[in-house]
């Protein structure tokens, strides 16, 4: 029988949910969600309490499987346009698994790019991660090169700070300033801190000026850089714990 008080205090100790993210496995999300379905079980006992916390020493198991510990990796993706993010397709469109290379073909995205955009993908097979880079409360900024259709000016800008309805109820805002012009088109570098669905081809075409193109340069402390269109590079473990750092910072800000 599993007893939290005959472990010893010196063990260092983590939430049930984190533990199964940090595998891999899943999102925190998700393992709230198994854990609370009863699928859980740790040193053979069920466990449904979402605060439940466990050491390195506790014998996890999800479905009966044992939890399996793995070498968290971290890259960069440069996505090509064409290709959607999704692992599996119903409408069997082409995915970026269909071009990733084999080394990275397991990982998996940290957000989305729509299939005509292009840029900067995080992929990984830490769920924790993926968690706190994409939960709506962090805001963690994601930076743009886009290219529109005529000649955007001030005013503009200032509709996509204040705020569009791109669909009923649903209001997405943007950070925005402008490159230089190309022709009769404007360049912007758009910062988002939402994740709205083709967020910024929308609020675009709702100024009536639609995306020629479209480009992710970073994500958080992350970029593109160094990279070309197909390519990609492991992330150092400093990377990785500069952005967890930034996270946390932003966390502190977002909580006052």
């Amino acid at each position: 029988m599993f007893n939290k008080k005959n472990t010893k205090q010196t063990q260092t100790r983590s939430r049930l949910n984190k533990a199964i993210a940090a595998s891999g496995l899943c999102s925190r999300r998700k393992a709230d969600e198994l854990i609370e379905a009863g699928a859980v079980k740790v040193n053979g006992q069920v466990i449904k309490e979402l605060g439940f916390s466990v050491s390195s020493k506790d014998r996890i198991t999800v479905n009966g499987e044992p939890l399996k510990k793995q070498n968290l990796v971290y890259v960069k993706y440069y996505k090509p346009a064409g290709y959607i993010t999704t692992m599996h397709d119903e409408k069997c469109r082409k995915t970026i698994y269909d071009i990733l290379p084999p080394e990275i073909k397991e990982l998996k995205p940290v957000g989305r790019l729509d299939k005509d955009s292009t840029g900067l993908l995080i992929l990984t097979n830490d769920g924790d991660f993926i968690n706190k880079m994409t939960h709506p409360s962090i805001k963690l900024p994601k930076v743009y090169r886009v290219c529109a259709e005529g000649k955007l000016n001030q005013q503009h800008l200032l509709q996509m700070a204040k705020g569009i309805e791109i669909e009923p109820g649903k209001i997405a805002y943007a950070d925005a300033s402008i490159v230089e012009f190309e022709g009769k088109n404007t360049v912007l570098q758009i910062v988002l801190y939402q994740g709205m669905n083709r967020q910024i081809r929308k609020m675009l075409e709702n100024l009536g000026h639609n995306v020629i193109s479209l480009k992710r340069v970073s994500h958080g402390t992350i970029n593109i850089q160094g990279l070309k269109k197909g390519q990609f590079k492991y992330i150092k473990p400093r990377e990785i714990n500069d952005i967890l750092k930034y996270i946390q910072k932003l966390e502190k800000q977002n909580s006052k």
